[in-house]
């Protein structure tokens, strides 16, 4: 698990980011939480109180709330307490889910009318945030995380008689291979089409040498779904703390 949360860590890296104490402040002006947040990575020589508001400052600097993500590897181990007694609420509770063998995995043959498409780094976050009502700065972000990744992303558009009507993307990192960004158009939902998209991306980072996949989902019935048919399991939990009243 701890493997996977590095992996994790490192496909979801922006350029923006320094280190206080032994946490990983991250401040990508980008949508993705994962990107503009604390990981308490090691436990550091300062009291928490004393790091918060050297965090608290940084954040304030660059215009961003302040949010700590809190996982089972969150160092000190009673952090998630501390935070909770400092009056920072819990918000936006996420499973990390594993695929232990991608051997499993039989991507079914794609409909005539549908096809897929690999798109770049900045077409993927455009098309990305268009769908998902991103602003420029949040989609320009977006794509400069993915072209300065320290790990490689490919990134796959499904359409539909020209239409996208779904995306997602992956990171590989030795024989672990994360999904990202799995969405399919509202319109379109309730097909199968996500079942297959995901199918086809680890199929295709098998044959690059990936034996195990991850994925990180919010609490989503239909998505955790779909996620178990194809073979994951819960691995572990985090969630995020901060004062930001506008957080959810």
């Amino acid at each position: 698990m701890s493997r996977i949360e590095d992996a994790g860590l490192n496909a979801s890296a922006p350029s923006q980011q320094r280190l206080i104490d032994g946490w990983l402040l991250r401040f990508s002006p980008g949508k993705a939480r994962r990107a503009r947040c604390v990981n308490a990575v090691a436990p550091g020589r300062l009291p928490v109180a004393h790091k918060l508001a050297l965090c608290e400052a940084v954040y304030a600097e660059v215009g961003l709330p302040l949010i700590v993500r809190i996982t089972p590897f969150s160092e000190p181990p009673e952090l998630d307490r501390s935070l909770a007694d400092a009056g920072m609420r819990s918000i936006s509770e996420t499973r990390v889910m594993v695929l232990p063998d991608l051997s499993c995995i039989d991507a079914r043959a794609l409909p005539r009318d549908v096809t897929l498409q690999r798109l770049g780094h900045d077409a993927f976050a455009q098309t990305v945030g268009q769908l998902r009502g991103s602003s420029l700065a949040q989609r320009q972000a977006h794509a400069q995380r993915l072209i300065h990744a320290p790990v490689p992303f490919s990134g796959q558009a499904l359409k539909r008689g020209g239409e996208v009507v779904g995306y997602a993307q992956m990171a590989i990192e030795g024989d672990l291979v994360g999904l990202y960004d799995v969405y399919t158009v509202p319109a379109h939902r309730d097909r199968g089409l996500a079942g297959l998209l995901c199918e086809h991306l680890l199929a295709l980072a098998r044959s690059q040498g990936a034996r195990v996949a991850y994925l990180q989902v919010e609490d989503n019935e239909p998505a955790l779904a779909l996620y178990r048919r194809l073979g994951f399991a819960d691995a572990y939990g985090y969630h995020y703390r901060t004062r930001d009243a506008s957080a959810s």
